[in-house]
């Protein structure tokens, strides 16, 4: 392993957690840039994605009965706020090594029919090593489950690269039943999109809400650490 690599990496690492991160992680990105709504110009000579997360509150998820709450949707929009601004410093960081950075905005869709951003962080988040893709079809963390945010910076700075964990939900279900619409299944790919946004529209109209948010399965989800 070389040095060099071991270096960057552990300086990003301490940074982001100085900044408010809570998990990280890193993988090579050449298997899965096919997947990727991003130019080819923009990820020229890019090889590694640095997947970083932050910590949703409990206390706040606990307040979700049937229908996210005001508390939430701020809570939610700091968290992406956070996010962001962790991308940013740390890919300014890296530029100014003399390496390239591309920050990727935790929540900005760019193909509406889809409902997908520039690229899925619950992927690369995945091939990080930072949980796996639970039956909510979202990433699970062994500590955290789903309570956790996600944001994305690739870059050619050279890095260690992680590796997938080898863990699954077991035998919960707990977020299947949190559903009220059903759109959850026995496997990620029994998602239900559809139900999905459709719910999240009836949300977003609820006084207040305006945005396409739900968090009942994030609450279902909690892993084995409370906050």
């Amino acid at each position: 392993m070389n040095p060099a690599e071991q270096q960057n990496t552990h300086w990003l690492k301490n940074l982001s957690m100085e900044l408010g991160g809570a998990l990280f992680g890193v993988a090579e990105i050449d298997p899965l840039k096919d997947r990727f709504l991003l130019s080819a110009s923009e990820l020229e000579n890019l090889k590694y994605g640095i997947s970083v997360g932050v910590l949703l509150s409990q206390s706040v998820l606990n307040g979700i009965t049937d229908s996210p709450t005001l508390l939430y949707k701020w809570h939610y929009r700091q968290a992406n706020n956070l996010l962001d601004r962790i991308a940013f410093i740390l890919s300014q960081r890296v530029v100014q090594k003399g390496f390239r950075a591309l920050p990727i905005p935790a929540s900005q869709i760019v193909d509406w029919e889809s409902q997908r951003g520039h690229l899925s962080h619950r992927l690369l988040a995945e091939a990080a090593g930072l949980g796996w893709r639970g039956r909510n079809n979202l990433l699970v963390n062994q500590v955290y489950g789903s309570r956790i945010r996600l944001v994305s910076i690739l870059t050619d700075l050279p890095l260690v690269a992680d590796s997938p964990v080898d863990h699954n939900c077991g035998t919960c279900r707990d977020c299947i039943s949190a559903c009220p619409v059903g759109a959850l299944g026995e496997s990620p790919g029994d998602y239900d999109l559809e139900k999905c946004y459709t719910l999240l529209t009836e949300f977003s109209k609820k006084r207040g809400i305006g945005v396409h948010i739900c968090g009942l399965c994030v609450k279902a989800c909690p892993g084995n650490q409370g906050a």
